[in-house]
């Protein structure tokens, strides 16, 4: 007899039932109780041969005027439940296209959200008013109850991949969403305010805006990234890695979201990684492969691949440097005092 079997044999039945009665459970039988191996999620990767043909199929059927917004989410396999559809832990993933002359029409909600643009052919997304143009690698960046849609005056498809908080905010009861038409939109200062490193604008925001803790800028560019990645110091880890800040603080654009630019030499694999956030990776330029918890994953330029909590990761570059987005709750669990990250040693795959 097992132990659990054994624990739940010396409850008689007539307290069973009284404890049935009493809508509460014994603790003790609980398959979770006292255990830190529950066998979670594994890395999981969408290779993006496989999700572009889905798309296009995709695009023939559905229409943003029918559905939205056509959207694809990436659910990890682990997921049993929809309330469960989660990419990584509460960090929730999903590919997005607009076709020329469509248009997602304006909402706002509780949950933060970001645009990692894979594919782009003159579409945009406006963000509380400000039009934010869409080019490949370009992050955009749709913070909590900012008002948003997407529009394209395009000859072809515009793809990216979007990250939600929403799993978060469903387990806090804290999702809430506002449709169209758009009220009360604060004012901002255009993003050239703020393109000059060391340099801030005094003013020029309303008081809700000012308020606010996201990045007054909503767009930013992969040019820029780039040139930051190119004058960046080797992280601790051996890869370069840059950070998408709000200028006004030096802090995450979004309060719940963190997200990075990581860029990895072909060769040796860097020193692995291992944190309590969940992270979804996305490759722009180049391919590699990467060791997560274990297992390998070869990855290549617009596929979709998670680091789950706890999984110490390597990566390395099978041809030149090769740049990879990460996007993750590292924020949340640094606010909650709850953050643990470490470095293992080099060569240890």
């Amino acid at each position: 007899m097992n132990i659990a079997r054994e624990r739940r044999s010396t409850v008689p039945a007539h307290v069973r039932d009284a404890m049935a009665a009493a809508h509460v459970v014994p603790l003790w039988e609980s398959p979770t109780a006292h255990q830190t191996d529950r066998g979670g999620e594994q890395a999981h990767l969408w290779p993006w041969r496989e999700l572009a043909p889905v798309l296009r199929e995709v695009a023939s059927v559905t229409s943003p005027e029918v559905v939205e917004r056509r959207v694809l989410s990436l659910v990890n396999p682990k997921s049993a439940t929809p309330e469960d559809e989660a990419t990584t832990g509460l960090v929730s993933a999903a590919l997005q296209l607009l076709l020329p002359g469509e248009r997602a029409r304006p909402h706002r909600h509780s949950m933060n959200a970001l645009r990692f643009v894979l594919e782009a052919s003159g579409a945009a997304t406006v963000v509380d008013g400000k039009v934010c143009p869409m080019e490949r690698g370009d992050l955009v960046i749709t913070p909590a109850w900012c008002w948003h849609e997407h529009v394209s005056d395009g000859t072809g498809p515009t793809v990216w991949v979007d990250v939600l908080d929403v799993a978060l905010h469903l387990a806090l009861g804290t999702d809430e969403f506002q449709p169209g038409p758009v009220v009360g939109a604060p004012a901002h200062p255009a993003d050239a305010a703020y393109a000059v490193a060391n340099i801030a604008p005094c003013g020029g925001e309303s008081a809700e805006a000012a308020g606010r803790t996201h990045s007054p800028v909503f767009r930013y560019p992969l040019g820029d990234v780039v040139r930051a990645l190119e004058n960046a110091p080797a992280a601790p880890d051996g890869s370069r890695r840059v950070r998408y800040v709000n200028p006004l603080t030096g802090g995450p654009a979004m309060s719940m979201l963190d997200c990075t630019m990581l860029q990895v030499e072909a060769g040796e694999f860097t020193v692995p990684v291992q944190s309590t956030a969940s992270t979804v990776c996305v490759p722009i330029e180049g391919s590699g492969e990467s060791v997560i918890g274990g297992r390998r994953v070869s990855w290549t330029a617009n596929d979709v691949f998670t680091i789950p909590s706890r999984m110490p990761a390597a990566h390395r570059a099978v041809d030149g440097p090769a740049r990879v987005f990460q996007v993750s709750n590292r924020e949340v669990y640094e606010r909650l005092g709850l953050l643990s990250e470490s470095h293992g040693e080099p060569g240890r795959r």
